[in-house]
């Protein structure tokens, strides 16, 4: 004997069973259209990359062989633009040297001049002899050696000039 409850019981089993068949449904078709949403995103992205290595690596690669062409020519200009300016400074040393050694020159013969002009040639004789005119020497290399120096930092700020020009010309061809 089936009673009434045990057909509403049993109806409402049934469709209970049939309400989560639906939701079940339900929620497979959201995941079947999440999924169709990620498989177009994909397909977009592939579509893409497939595109880069059709056409885009291609322009890519004669950029980049464009590039390397111009790296190398900033480079032999540079490797030119710093032997020029290894031999000017170089000129310029030698230059600097020898007004250095033409000023020495004439200061030793002025000062020559200026202490015989002043002398007879006992006095001379006894100059020559005496401690006056070593110290007159010490003074007068110290000087040389000062004169040396000077040289030397104005070589060192030539060298530094140079180098931020160089700089300066290495920035100018990059842009």
């Amino acid at each position: 004997v089936v009673t009434r409850d045990d057909v509403e019981e049993s109806l409402k089993a049934v469709f209970q069973f049939v309400k989560d068949k639906e939701q079940l449904l339900q929620d497979l078709r959201s995941q079947i259209e999440e999924t169709k949403k990620i498989i177009a995103e994909k397909q977009h992205e592939r579509d893409y990359w497939l595109e880069y290595k059709n056409v885009g690596s291609k322009i890519h690669a004669e950029k980049i062989s464009s590039l390397e062409k111009d790296i190398a020519e900033v480079k032999l200009e540079l490797e030119r633009t710093e032997e020029y300016y290894r031999e000017a400074l170089k000129v310029v040393r030698e230059e600097n040297q020898k007004l250095f050694d033409r000023h020495m020159k004439l200061l030793s013969e002025e000062a020559l001049k200026n202490a015989v002009g002043y002398l007879d040639k006992h006095c001379r004789r006894e100059i020559e002899e005496n401690e006056w005119l070593k110290e007159e020497v010490k003074i007068y290399r110290k000087a040389h050696s000062d004169l040396e120096a000077s040289v030397q930092l104005l070589e060192e700020e030539n060298t530094s000039l140079v180098a931020k020009l160089i700089d300066i010309k290495l920035q100018h061809l990059r842009v």
